[in-house]
């Protein structure tokens, strides 16, 4: 361990290697494809091999091969290990003295008051996928939570097909409409109790501070207007990523909020997160 813990930090300490890090730490539990990651980061092949080749030596995250394509994630285990060494040990079983806050929100319990939770939908251009997701949980648990979404680098006009969909199955759509993410960020924002991301593009990018340390997760799925053919073959597309947040949303309203702790809550919202249903396939 002592060997270990050291070369851990000496390699996160490269601010390249600490970028790619943290981009898999914020799609945790998502094993992300080579090619993603070095779009994401701006870098050449060769140059994302050498950085993941040394984050895989020290053990901090881990490889896959699905088909030709390899994959990445993080080793959560060597990730928490090398946190608690920094808490328990460094900071001599007190970890509250170096991270009060961030201690207690990984360890506190989410308050599950008598009250309405406010939930964000985030994605690139708040178009389909977080308008689809902003839409379903409003209209399913409408008494339950306040239902926003948003774009880290939203479209002008919401997607026809998207719009189409949501009129069939019978949601207002005069309420919707695109939006910058930025609107939720300012001090008269919603303090957020969950913040999902439904596509990778805006997973992969950097994550704004949000007050009151809401749980994360992150639900993404293909994006339906990437879906070439046919208006009925995209019509298809829509429809199958709609069913697929329609899904997620029903499990996640079934987990029994007010008797899960933080942690297992956080495990709950990440497997649905990893469901089988994937939406369409481009």
């Amino acid at each position: 361990m002592e060997i270990v813990i050291p070369n851990r930090l000496s390699t996160l300490g490269h601010p390249q290697r600490l970028a790619l890090f943290r981009l898999l730490m914020r799609r945790y539990p998502d094993c992300v494809p080579a090619t993603e990651l070095a779009q994401a980061l701006g870098l050449k092949p060769n140059t994302l091999s050498t950085y993941v080749n040394a984050l895989m030596q020290a053990g901090l995250i881990s490889q896959e091969r699905i088909g030709t394509s390899l994959r990445y994630a993080i080793d959560m285990d060597a990730a928490r290990e090398t946190v608690d060494y920094l808490l328990h040990d460094c900071c001599r079983g007190r970890p509250e003295i170096c991270a009060p806050s961030a201690y207690s929100a990984i360890h506190g319990d989410i308050q599950m008051a008598d009250r309405k939770f406010n939930v964000l939908f985030i994605c690139t251009g708040n178009s389909a996928r977080s308008i689809f997701a902003e839409s379903i949980l409003r209209d399913l648990a409408g008494d339950r939570f306040i239902a926003y979404s948003a774009g880290t680098k939203p479209r002008s006009e919401l997607n026809s097909f998207a719009l189409e969909v949501l009129e069939q199955k019978g949601h207002d759509v005069s309420v919707l409409r695109s939006k910058n993410i930025s609107e939720f960020q300012g001090a008269d924002a919603p303090n957020f109790d969950f913040v999902f991301t439904v596509c990778n593009q805006a997973a992969n990018e950097e994550c704004p501070s949000w007050s009151g340390q809401p749980i994360s997760g992150h639900w993404g799925l293909p994006d339906p207007v990437k879906v070439d053919g046919s208006d009925a073959e995209k019509s298809l597309a829509f429809h199958q990523t709609y069913g697929a947040l329609r899904n997620r949303m029903i499990a996640f309203l079934a987990l029994p909020l007010a008797s899960l702790d933080r942690l297992s809550l956080q495990i709950a919202v990440d497997a649905i997160g990893q469901s089988t249903d994937k939406g369409p396939q481009i």
